[in-house]
């Protein structure tokens, strides 16, 4: 039986880059071509270069019609399936946007800065809800708020909230400091769905259990709820290939660096890794089946990851 295998697309971060310098992009990736094509080089100056990653580059990807909807730092864009830029929307309070997801009309926004959510109303253009995690004795709390009126939360990052999934069964966030998989109820209430390696990125529900990027373990990981657990090593290049090379790891995403994440089916899963690579992932033959390289520069560093949903 012939696969065909998926075009996908990807933003990255070049960390540690600075002022004046392409510091992210969007790329959409081929893998029956095993080839991948820049379409938007990403060197906006005007942004706060303090830190390793900062306010650089571009993070989560979602789709509405023939829109593409791409978070920077601080800014929703909306492009068109060209890559040209129809429109942006920002809010004050969001801020170090990471990963995004629609759900029917609108689209839910990670704010890290804010430790917060927020809510971008397609239709109305607007952002129209918004909601603050807190933890108070050892529990997990949140209160909702207005995006429209200056009655939010204070800028804090406590749980560097990075990760959202929403589906019918409810709203999926997670943080590089939550150590957990969180559930939001309609009544605003906030469980553990279950705990998370320290450093793990873009967990998710999927198939029966949870699939994520291991980034401490340089492995993306799928863990059933029977307790199976499959792991694929992320790939790693030679150290005379890696362009910056030796520079302090503290602003750079080191290799095999996981982040990025995206379920192609329930067999097929892709995911995104420093230097800038995407893989696929076949859960049933328990195998990687190829990479597509981006990027040879260390700094370069997957964020968003997405099927490519129009045919051309």
């Amino acid at each position: 039986m012939t696969i065909k295998l998926p075009k996908l697309i990807a933003t990255s971060v070049v960390r540690g880059s600075q002022q004046g310098e392409s510091h992210g992009g969007v790329f959409t990736v081929n893998f029956d071509k095993q080839e991948g094509k820049q379409h938007v080089d990403w060197n906006r100056a005007e942004i706060d270069f303090e830190g390793r990653g900062a306010d650089r580059g571009l993070r989560g990807i979602t789709f509405f019609g023939d829109d593409i909807y791409i978070a920077a730092s601080d800014e929703l864009f909306c492009y068109d399936r060209h890559f040209k830029i129809q429109d942006s929307f920002r809010n004050r309070y969001l801020k170090h946007c990471h990963e995004i997801c629609r759900m029917e009309t609108v689209i839910f926004l990670t704010s890290t800065g804010f430790d917060s959510l927020l809510v971008f109303d397609l239709e109305k253009k607007k952002y129209v809800w918004g909601f603050h995690l807190q933890r108070q004795y050892e529990r997990w709390t949140g209160h909702k708020f207005d995006p429209r009126t200056g009655t939010g939360p204070r800028p804090v990052n406590d749980f560097h909230i990075n990760m959202i999934h929403v589906d019918d069964t409810g709203i999926y966030l997670s943080g590089l400091h939550t150590n957990a998989l969180l559930y939001l109820n309609s009544k605003m209430e906030v469980s553990e769905v279950c705990t998370l390696p320290a450093g793990a990125h873009n967990a998710q529900p999927y198939r029966d259990g949870l699939l994520f990027n291991d980034t401490a373990s340089d492995c993306v990981r799928y863990v059933g709820r029977d307790g199976h657990n499959q792991a694929f090593k992320i790939v790693t290049y030679d150290d005379a290939d890696i362009e910056f090379a030796g520079i302090d790891d503290s602003k750079i995403a080191r290799q095999s660096f996981g982040r990025g994440l995206c379920p192609v089916d329930n067999r097929f899963i892709a995911g995104g890794s420093s230097p800038s690579t995407i893989s696929l992932y076949d859960l049933e033959a328990n195998q990687k089946i190829g990479s597509v390289n981006l990027s040879m520069d260390i700094r370069n560093a997957i964020h968003g990851l997405e099927l490519w949903p129009y045919s051309d």
